[in-house]
């Protein structure tokens, strides 16, 4: 099992989502799956799961990995024009933490590209354009940072802490998509959200509850 290094988030670490569904497929099972990220996800670097928790070549723990609670909540959906309106407001298209993060930052011309603006209710939404190239992991990187810009703002950086999600089905390649997120609650340096991923006929393709803590 390996992270590589087009799949970032921060410099030097795996996307947390990406990473994430990465050890979810590992764990196998077809029910919801929480994962608890205990260091940054490190990139090229052979790690094992054993018991439910991922450890690299030293031993140190990366991640745990268990069976979740249903992923039942989800973030209403809205139509494509709707998102991609909102995405023109993408606080990161001014001032992103990690700019090449593989999945939201602008500097990716060869990742997900995926912006979250806010909606005038507070929760984001952003269009995405499947890849050439779907899998799990595809789905749960979609299900992350939308819900961490609910809360993310100049500076004032987060990073993922915990995600439980559930993917019911892979978007086809190319397929316009929408994914929206909402901030549940705040609690000290602990953010709580919710992510949904729709497809081009407005079908639930995956939902996530997600922690994220703040730097």
């Amino acid at each position: 099992m390996r992270i590589e290094s087009r799949y970032n988030g921060p410099p030097g670490s795996g996307n947390g989502g990406w990473s994430a569904g990465v050890f979810a497929a590992e764990a196998g099972g077809t029910g919801p799956v929480e994962v608890t990220l205990r260091r940054p996800p490190p990139l090229d670097t052979e790690l094992i799961l054993t018991d439910g928790e991922v450890r690299d070549p030293a031993g140190e723990l990366v991640a745990e990995v268990r069976p979740a609670d249903v992923v039942d909540v989800v973030v209403p959906p809205v139509d494509l024009d709707t998102a991609v309106a909102a995405a023109t407001r993408y606080p990161g298209l001014a001032e992103h933490p990690f700019p090449g993060c593989y999945v939201c930052g602008p500097q990716r011309t060869d990742g997900l590209r995926i912006f979250p603006g806010r909606l005038p209710d507070g929760r984001t939404a952003a269009p995405f354009r499947a890849p050439e190239r779907v899998s799990a992991a595809t789905v749960w990187a979609a299900l992350d940072c939308p819900g961490g810009w609910t809360v993310l703002a100049p500076g004032r950086p987060y990073l993922l802490g915990r995600i439980a999600a559930v993917v019911t089905a892979l978007p086809g390649p190319g397929d316009d998509c929408v994914v929206t997120g909402a901030l549940l609650d705040v609690d000290g340096r602990k953010a709580l959200v919710h992510t949904s991923l729709y497809g081009p006929d407005g079908a639930l393709l995956g939902a996530a509850r997600a922690t994220w803590i703040a730097r």
